[in-house]
Formats: structure tokens, sequence, C-alpha cells
């Protein structure tokens, strides 16, 4: 739905644009909101596919993302990477930059402390980072990212953290299995 303009003032250089938002319960906001439900469903599947796909014994879930984390190094980037989806949806969603930030951060410790032998497998089980992303993007999707340069800056941004972040992964895993190989050899 397109928000309809009015201008206000003594002439064209002095006039003022405002936007008029739909409230809640009018029919306007009825038109957009199928929309958003629309635009968040696969995501929220998405999440419960990584994060609570599998249940446990006493009503705990794990899902994809943990069991992906049990295979060294590779598990964990191929986590981030499809985590990394729901962040660039929450992007074209337009949501802002610091909670896109956040995302990232969810993502990032989910990946590297699960690169941890045991104990980061049993923190990527728990941490669940998607379902948290998710979260986030609906608690904060109706907030606006301003300026089309700033979303450009901001998907450029959010492209180069992601391939950093992957290498970051690659790179400690790669270490590992040195480490693993050179323990190996020595005993």
């Amino acid at each position: 739905m397109q928000a309809k303009a009015m201008t206000v003032g003594m002439s064209s250089w002095q006039a003022y644009t405002f936007e008029r938002i739909p409230r809640e319960g009018t029919d306007a906001m009825a038109k957009t909101e199928p929309r958003v439900v629309r635009d968040v469903e696969p995501l929220r599947r998405l999440s419960h596919w990584l994060d609570e796909l599998v249940p446990l014994p006493g009503g705990y879930r794990i899902g994809l993302d943990g069991i992906l984390g049990l295979i060294p190094g590779a598990g964990d980037a191929l986590g981030a990477v499809v985590s990394s989806y729901i962040i660039t949806q929450a992007a074209r969603l337009g949501v802002p930059t610091r909670i896109l930030l956040l995302m990232i951060y969810n993502v990032a410790i989910d990946a590297v402390v699960g690169l941890i032998p045991i104990l980061g497998d049993l923190f990527d089980f728990a941490w669940k980072a998607n379902r948290r992303n998710v979260a986030l993007l609906e608690r904060h999707q109706g907030e606006v990212s301003y300026g089309s340069n700033g979303n450009k800056r901001l998907w450029t941004v959010l492209l180069i953290l992601i391939l950093l972040f992957v290498a970051l992964i690659i790179a400690l895993a790669y270490g590992f299995i040195q480490l693993l190989f050179a323990l190996a050899a020595a005993g």
C-alpha cells in the first residue's frame, strides 16, 4: 500500500511532506498485514527446521543447525550460510541496521562457539540463533531503514561480513584439523 503524502507550507521551497501511516485496526493496516505474514512465515518455518525440528525427551528440541554442527568445521560453516538467509530477508524487509548487526552476532556466536569440540556442539543445540533472529525480525519489522543508498551500503556490509565470517570458520576448522593431525602423528 502506498502512503499518501500531503504538503503543508507557504511556498514550494518551504514545504514539508508528512506520510500517513496506517494505524493498527484500520482497513489500511489490514491490507498491509497479509504481506507481512506471508514474508515472515517461510522464515519461521526455516527457523523451526534449523533450531527445533527434532523433539527430545523432557520437552527439549534440537534442529538441523545443531546436527550439522557435529560435522567438524564444514557443518558450522554450512549452518552459518543457511542462517544468513534469514538475515538477508530481514534486510529486504527493512529491519534497521543495528538489528541486522545483532542478528549477525547471533549467528557468529553460534558458529564460532560451535567449533569447539563437544562443548561447542552442546552450545550449538542450546543457542538457537535462528529462532532469536526471527523473533528480532518480527519485533523490529515495522521500523524502517531509510534511503536507497543506505540499503545498498547495508547489502554490501552484510555480504562482506558473511564472507569474512565464513572464511573465519573455514580457517578455524582448517587449523583445528591440522592440530588433530599433528597430535595424532606425535602420539
